[in-house]
């Protein structure tokens, strides 16, 4: 029993004295801080980074000297991106993915290591047409495939190291016809949370970024379907215009870099009205 009266299983314990002894094995005499180092191997590992936050998110952590890789169908346009070309609403494919990064890692001895779930799947559907493939489909790139991908690559990811999911103002509200979208984007706050949770004390952070209407391919495909979309932007959020992805990448950035904000959901609507 600890403080608070917490009682610890004999499976839990074992795993908390490994987590903390890693830490204090990097950073002797200090006990767990969990804080980078230029010297360490840092590589950010980012899903859908072919377009809008995903390709910003990896515009950012290259100009800081990042090792990066996307994941995805369609390939990051920047050179120095290392490209792996997966479809993430197969389960079985995200493991492929996650094993052949773990690789690379795996030969660097480990590394500070930034997985950004950023990947996801924006379409009309409804709890009145439930569209099993759809929402399978949806959830798989959202949940499933960030959940698989990320324990293949915890091994190898020091302290200092981060997991950061992508959610949405509709991870904690919803509207009609966004059936699969709001599910999926409720359940990555959670799948966050518990993450925080099962990693305690073992130096890797994790925090859910949740971006308002963002200026992204996929939400001006969207808007463009609606005349008097601009107006309606101007009268929903506070600032009066759609939120710039780069402003979400460095939040993004921000997030990985600072263990103090574990645990944390982070809006990023521009003062989002409520009603």
């Amino acid at each position: 029993r600890g403080i608070l009266g917490l009682r610890f299983t004999h499976a839990e314990c074992p795993a908390l004295m490994v987590q903390r002894a890693h830490a204090v094995a990097c950073f002797p005499g200090k006990g767990p801080r969990f804080m980078s180092s230029n010297s360490q191997q840092r590589i950010c590992v980012v899903t859908g980074a072919s377009s809008g936050i995903g390709l910003d998110t990896a515009k950012m952590f290259l100009q800081d000297g990042w090792t990066v890789h996307n994941i995805s169908r369609s390939p990051c346009e920047l050179d120095e991106v290392s490209n792996h070309r997966y479809d993430l609403s197969e389960p079985d494919q995200a493991e492929e993915a996650g094993k052949e990064i773990a690789d690379v890692v795996k030969g660097k001895g480990g590394a500070m290591l930034s997985l950004i779930h950023n990947a996801s799947m924006h379409g009309e559907d409804t709890v009145r047409q439930f569209n099993r493939k759809y929402f399978t489909d949806t959830y798989n790139i959202g949940v499933v495939s960030p959940g698989l991908l990320t324990a293949q690559l915890l091994p190898y990811m020091l302290p200092g190291s981060s997991v950061i999911f992508i959610g949405s103002t509709l991870s904690e509200q919803a509207v009609a016809g966004r059936a699969s979208y709001v599910t999926t984007k409720h359940a990555v706050v959670g799948l966050m949370r518990s993450y925080t949770q099962d990693l305690f004390g073992s130096g890797v952070h994790s925090v859910c970024i949740c971006p308002g209407f963002t200026d992204t391919p996929m939400l001006r495909k969207a808007l463009d379907q609606f005349e008097g979309a601009d107006e309606f932007i101007r009268q929903k959020v506070s600032v009066g215009r759609l939120i710039g992805s780069d402003e979400i990448a460095k939040l993004v950035k921000f997030a990985a870099l600072n263990p103090s904000v574990n645990g944390s959901v982070i809006h990023a609507n521009g003062g989002q009205k409520q009603t």
